[in-house]
């Protein structure tokens, strides 16, 4: 089971957790009613402090202590759809051409259709969620100054809180990258603002990217070092691996490229100890072990350097994976995702053929390249009507089943798999795309390209082969986009990828109903950012709404 962060979770009370909770701006993010704990009664010792980073750690999985039927902590939105993982999800598969929704809640269809606006109640939805995270991450910082730390703990203690402090300012860092990407501009609230006093300044794109760009730099060196700390927390690697990130989107985000320092930071990750998951099991070949319910034990634990955990009985939510596994099945085609005999499914997600055709037009077949598998049985590959889940083929990609095809033993409306935020694969692509951009040396770069392509033909990594390597001159830019698609697809990246490569408004790139269009078609290049949502452009005087909204 995974206890690690579990405990904390279960052990604390979403009061005591949020008791001095700075906001964003948007008036208390509509939160749930506090307990009456005052912050010296909860940070009274280190397993204290460690109960609360386990909360500030479960929002990314979370949105109530009482399971999936508990009142949530932001009132604005369901529960179930206002979990991070599953409106980040949304954010960047949805609108792209890897992922369309049957349903019609308001506002769903906007994803896909690209024609949101500024009352959007699930952009308003992921905008809330990443600055819920963010205060949450103030909260715990605003309790763990020296002065704090000292006047509470032991001295040896004190060393540890202060790894649960680089720890919080990491995970604040990220949900700051979300709003850098998603936003580009927004409010800047931090451990220093007086709670409940004046609303947060509005920052620019460039004064957020300059923001994380120094707190991760700075947690390369406080953050434990790679592979030393617990399953669930992050590492040195993770503070590099999000640099790369950061940088490979650079000139979208400041005007100013920076694929050298993404290369860099890449490399980093790449020598720091994670290795690719290569070992097949009788339920899954190696690449799809990432994605099983045990996927905390065994080889994917050696690629996955920071997970969101999610388990069957101590994470029940109707976001994260369980939002993955039930949202892209039916009760007639769930035998491929869940354990055998459990039947339920909500009929919801599937994909276009524009990521089929990614498997099938690089010269290889499905049959072939282990990730490349989608549920055919009873689905059509095209797609006339968004709304129809029969139309769009299934991913089978993230599976509620263990690595023998076991069940987990507990109800299976929940899922166990716990969802990759970051791992080694998607690093040694970061450092491709550099390479093929003359930022990075290509030689080491085709070599990390026919790693993954070997692994994903169900071939040893380190021996060359005709069926599966691709040659110098085919490394392409344009290649390692459709790469990222094969290796990355449903991880919560493609819309990034697709802005970073000039293709996500524009007519150069279309596919199924991209704008609303069956046969797709460009939109505003306003799209490229979402809008503030309108209850903080009201609520708070400092903000200022995206161009075009």
């Amino acid at each position: 089971m995974k206890n690690v962060l579990f405990r904390g979770l279960t052990a604390l009370s979403l009061g005591t957790a949020l008791t001095g909770l700075s906001t964003s701006c948007t008036k208390d993010l509509d939160q749930a009613p506090k307990y009456e704990l005052t912050p010296d009664r909860v940070y009274v010792d280190l397993a204290s402090y460690k109960k609360v980073l386990g909360k500030v750690y479960g929002s990314f999985a979370l949105t109530s202590l009482g399971g999936a039927g508990g009142t949530p902590d932001l009132t604005s939105i369901d529960g179930g759809t206002g979990d991070y993982i599953r409106q980040l999800w949304s954010a960047q598969e949805l609108t792209t051409d890897e992922a369309v929704v049957a349903w019609n809640d308001t506002g769903i269809q906007d994803w896909h259709n690209q024609n949101w606006d500024a009352n959007n109640p699930l952009i308003r939805g992921i905008y809330n969620r990443c600055y819920y995270e963010i205060s949450l991450c103030n909260d715990f910082l605003r309790e763990s100054t020296d002065e704090k730390l000292n006047s509470r703990l032991g001295s040896a203690e004190v060393t540890q809180a202060k790894l649960y402090r680089a720890e919080a300012r990491f995970l604040r860092a990220v949900s700051f990258s979300h709003i850098i990407d998603l936003f580009g501009n927004g409010p800047f609230p931090t451990e220093n603002d007086v709670v409940g006093t004046t609303p947060p300044p509005y920052y620019t794109r460039q004064q957020l990217y300059t923001f994380v760009e120094s707190e991760l730099l700075d947690l390369t060196t406080q953050l434990a070092p790679a592979r030393s700390n617990e399953y669930g927390r992050v590492d040195q690697a993770a503070a590099h691996g999000y640099l790369a990130r950061l940088y490979l989107n650079a000139g979208v985000y400041t005007g100013t490229p920076q694929y050298t320092k993404a290369a860099e930071q890449a490399q980093f990750v790449i020598a720091s100890g994670y290795s690719l998951a290569t070992t097949a099991s009788s339920a899954s070949s190696a690449y799809g072990r990432l994605f099983l319910a045990d996927n905390n034990v065994g080889p994917a634990t050696n690629e996955v350097i920071w997970p969101i955990l999610f388990d069957v009985t101590r994470t029940q939510t109707y976001g994260g994976t369980t939002f993955l596994v039930n949202g892209s099945i039916d009760g007639a085609s769930a035998g491929w995702q869940r354990y055998a005999g459990e039947t339920t499914g909500w009929g919801g997600i599937r994909s276009t053929r524009a990521l089929f055709d990614k498997f099938f037009l690089q010269g290889g077949d499905t049959t072939v390249d282990r990730r490349g598998r989608f549920w055919q049985v009873g689905q059509t590959l095209e797609i006339s009507d968004l709304s129809q889940f029969k139309q769009g083929l299934g991913v089978t990609k993230f599976r509620n089943v263990n690595s023998d095809g076991t069940a987990q033993g507990a109800s299976l409306n929940f899922s166990s798999v716990d969802f990759p935020m970051l791992r080694l694969a998607d690093m040694m692509l970061v450092y491709a795309e550099a390479a093929t951009r003359g930022n990075a040396t290509r030689a080491t770069a085709l070599g990390y390209v026919n790693q993954i392509r070997r692994r994903a033909f169900g071939l040893p990594i380190n021996t060359p082969s005709a069926a599966a390597d691709i040659t110098d001159a085919q490394m392409t830019t344009d290649f390692i986009l459709d790469e990222r698609a094969r290796e990355l697809h449903w991880e919560g990246m493609r819309r990034t990828d697709l802005i970073r490569y000039g293709k996500f408004t524009d007519a150069t790139y279309l596919w199924p109903w991209k704008g609303g269009v069956a046969n797709g078609r460009s939109v505003d290049a306003k799209y490229r950012l979402f809008p503030i949502p309108l209850s903080d452009i009201t609520a708070n005087p400092n903000m200022k709404q995206n161009p075009g909204y």
